[in-house]
Order: structure tokens, then C-alpha cells, then sequence
């Protein structure tokens, strides 16, 4: 893999980078790219802080970075880099952990 694109994460925020789909079936029958389904599993790259509460305490996020997670496709923020592409999504948006 190539160079992270970020370097920290604030908040709640954590930087993903989309597992590659599988882009031949059980079948043998190839699927083209545009054809494919956007992936909803991913790696965790990089985990922030943590969300801010209002006594000012930080609750960590479960998350940890190697960690395969599945994620709701609409709380992703997509960030291309060096023809990768990244997510940033708050934790509200990781649905589970794989395991």
C-alpha cells in the first residue's frame, strides 16, 4: 500500500481503506469494475481521539487500527490519492467488526 494520504484523525473520525471486491464469482464468471458493487468492508487505517462528551472527557472509539469493519455506505467521506481511495467516517457509521 501506498503512503497515507492523513496523518491524524480528530474526534471520532477514523480513515478506512476499502477491502478490493472480489472480482471473479465462485462460478468462475468475471465481473467488470463498473459492474461491481462499492465495497462496504474495510481497514482501519487510522483511529482519532475519540468522541468529546460534554464534561469534556473522551470516550475512545472501539475501533482499533488492522481492524476489518463493515460501514454504512452513506456516512463515507471518499478521499482518492494516488489513484487509492480512502473513507473517513465517523464511528456512528461502523455498523460491526469482522472477525
Amino acid at each position: 500500500m501506498s503512503n497515507i494520504p492523513i496523518d491524524k484523525m480528530f474526534g471520532d473520525r477514523l480513515l478506512l481503506k476499502p477491502e478490493k471486491p472480489e472480482i471473479k464469482r465462485k462460478s468462475g464468471i468475471l465481473i467488470p469494475d463498473d459492474a461491481q458493487e462499492r465495497p462496504q468492508e474495510a481497514k482501519v487505517l487510522l483511529v482519532g481521539r475519540g468522541k468529546l462528551m460534554d464534561d469534556g472527557e473522551f470516550v475512545s472509539i472501539e475501533a482499533k487500527v488492522g481492524d476489518i469493519v463493515i460501514y454504512s455506505r452513506n456516512g463515507a467521506f471518499v478521499v482518492r490519492c494516488d489513484n487509492e481511495e480512502f473513507l473517513i467516517i465517523s464511528e456512528r457509521d461502523i455498523l460491526c467488526k469482522k472477525k
